[in-house]
């Protein structure tokens, strides 16, 4: 993966047909996705269960573009080789999740993948402050994890602060929850450069209707571009 800070839009697979995923992220890769995000939960850490590495591994060979995994469990490390084995691109861990971010980090990357860390909306910017040279990505939850379309929170503030913090190091800032036409503008303007979106993307359309997908992506990115 070569850095740039283009916009990119990741719809989350979480908002997909659970029967049909294969078709699902291929259709949303033809219609412009840039990233595929795969919402991992435990059912301990926030109160919803869905994918684990099995499920990852399935979805990789139908992702052609990233597999950007946000991994919302706890504990993360015993997990980091299973997400490798299966794949994934970038490997996010809340900062929430554990009391060693810093080792959970550099074992992402020495397992060979891209480092994220997620901030919960309780959580402060500042609480990534010392990590910056060990993250390839900060995610700011704009929802509380655990479920899919909730109302946007705003963090846009938080957001400017995340990217003071990066200064000229080649970090994404990731935004997920409540991302739609109306939120995304507020938050690249602050600096987001990923915008994680399920419902904004997946409403009205199907595999077999698949140009919604690409129609919604569309709005969305007008709405930051004009």
């Amino acid at each position: 993966m070569t850095f740039d800070r283009s916009l990119k839009i990741a719809p989350s697979i979480l908002s997909a047909d659970f029967a049909d995923f294969g078709r699902e992220i291929r259709a949303i890769e033809a219609q412009g996705a840039d990233w595929v995000h795969v919402d991992v939960m435990d059912g301990h850490f926030v109160p919803n269960l869905t994918f684990g590495p099995p499920a990852v591994k399935a979805f990789r060979p139908h992702v052609k573009t990233v597999m950007d995994v946000h991994l919302m469990i706890s504990p993360v490390d015993a997990y980091i080789d299973a997400y490798a084995d299966a794949g994934a691109d970038i490997l996010t861990a809340h900062i929430e999740a554990g009391p060693h971010i810093h080792r959970t980090l550099q074992a992402i990357r020495a397992a060979g993948m891209k480092a994220g860390v997620a901030l919960n909306p309780g959580t402060p910017a500042d609480a990534v402050a010392d990590l910056m040279d060990l993250a390839d990505m900060v995610l700011v939850m704009t929802v509380n994890p655990g479920f899919g379309g909730q109302k946007f929170i705003d963090m846009t503030a938080k957001i400017r602060r995340v990217r003071e913090l990066i200064g000229d190091r080649d970090i994404h800032i990731q935004v997920d929850g409540g991302v739609d036409p109306v939120t995304a503008p507020l938050v690249v303007e602050a600096g987001a450069d990923v915008l994680v979106a399920g419902s904004a993307v997946f409403r009205g359309g199907s595999v077999d209707n698949a140009d919604v997908y690409g129609t919604n992506m569309a709005a969305i990115r007008k709405s930051v571009t004009g």
